[in-house]
């Protein structure tokens, strides 16, 4: 690959709040990943400039008609509870004209859509949890009948916000009172789903016209006490003072046979196909009651940390840090496929030659 100039767009945006030390989840970890992606990006001898982005996209406009990338590498991701400006943010960078990694507008935005993405996961013939279905008000509980235990979602978050020891539910009183507090709280529906109890699969995708499906990582829950479920909650994921965070581990590679591995790999492809993803992503899967893999969630655009979460399945697989970008990279290039490069925005003529 030639040597490109690379914007590395992330959010930015504050609430003026200080980050609590003990959360990972904060804007002080995620510029230490953005200096990571850029060190990566760096080492294959492009040349990288990172732009924060705190909410105006006129400003974000101006920067790149000043920089006039050859791609952009997009790390935006909504801090604000169901803002979904991450898409709105993607499709603003097409409309521009600049190739950029990852997944486009769309996928993203059904990403964070859940119950929109697994309707359309169930009706491409793949199998999603029992029971799935959206609160909109607490009376719709009453239309159900549901298959306990349950587990609540806020139905347009990721990285386990909203997520806590109470979001396991055994009873429709408590049922009520989880959804009420979504509602309240996140001011966005509630996701309910039958909760199944069987092992917990991550699946790392990485590529654009060919998926490379990484080695599979799987969560540990052995070492929570009974009282805590064993769910990725926002705590497991980000606090790292909290049990959930000290007791859960995640083995990659899995120990797990090779028709299993073969089975929850295509589904994995399948499911990142069918909601639109591209570049890289990254699956969860649960095994159910009979043994069969159940797709819990599409993650576009996940996690970029050294070490972690994709870049841990893809040191796995023999594929480095950089190598790993490299393949992102690659994959902004390829497509996605039917994406007409036709720029709505015109950059300035005399902004883009940096006058």
């Amino acid at each position: 690959m030639k040597k490109l100039r690379v914007a590395l767009v992330y959010n930015a945006y504050t609430d003026a709040q200080p980050d609590d030390k003990s959360d990972t989840g904060g804007l002080r970890d995620l510029r230490q990943m953005i200096r990571a992606i850029a060190r990566g990006l760096r080492r294959l001898r492009h040349e990288v400039v990172v732009l924060p982005l705190a909410g105006d996209l006129s400003v974000l406009q101006r920067k790149l008609s000043r920089l006039r990338p050859d791609v952009v590498f997009n790390q935006y991701d909504d801090v604000v509870h169901g803002a979904l400006y991450e898409m709105r943010v993607a499709a603003f960078i097409r409309m521009l004209g600049y190739p950029m990694t990852g997944s486009p507008a769309l996928a993203l935005g059904l990403s964070r859509y859940k119950h929109m993405s697994l309707s359309l996961l169930k009706g491409a013939g793949l199998p999603i949890p029992p029971s799935t279905a959206l609160i909109e008000r607490l009376s719709d509980i009453d239309e159900h009948k549901w298959s306990f235990p349950l587990i609540v979602h806020a139905a347009h978050e990721h990285a386990g916000i909203g997520l806590a020891r109470d979001s396991v539910v055994g009873t429709k009183t408590a049922l009520r009172e989880k959804a009420r507090e979504v509602l309240r709280v996140y001011k966005q529906p509630a996701l309910v789903q039958h909760f199944l109890k069987g092992r917990e699969f991550n699946v790392g995708l990485v590529g654009g016209r060919r998926v490379q499906v990484l080695p599979l990582a799987e969560v540990d829950y052995s070492r929570l006490p009974r009282k805590i479920p064993p769910i990725m909650s926002y705590a497991a994921k980000w606090i790292e003072t909290s049990i959930e965070y000290k007791r859960t581990g995640v083995v990659c590679p899995a120990r797990v046979d090779a028709e299993m591995a073969a089975l929850v790999g295509r589904l994995s492809v399948k499911a990142f196909r069918a909601v639109g993803g591209w570049g890289y992503g990254r699956v969860d899967i649960r095994l159910d009651e009979a043994g069969q893999p159940v797709i819990l969630e599409v993650n576009c655009n996940p996690c970029l940390d050294s070490g972690m979460g994709l870049a841990r399945a893809a040191e796995a697989a023999g594929i480095g840090y950089p190598q790993l970008l490299r393949s992102i990279l690659k994959a902004a290039f390829e497509g996605p496929p039917y994406d007409l490069r036709l720029p709505i925005f015109i950059p300035n003529a005399n902004a883009a030659k940096g006058r």
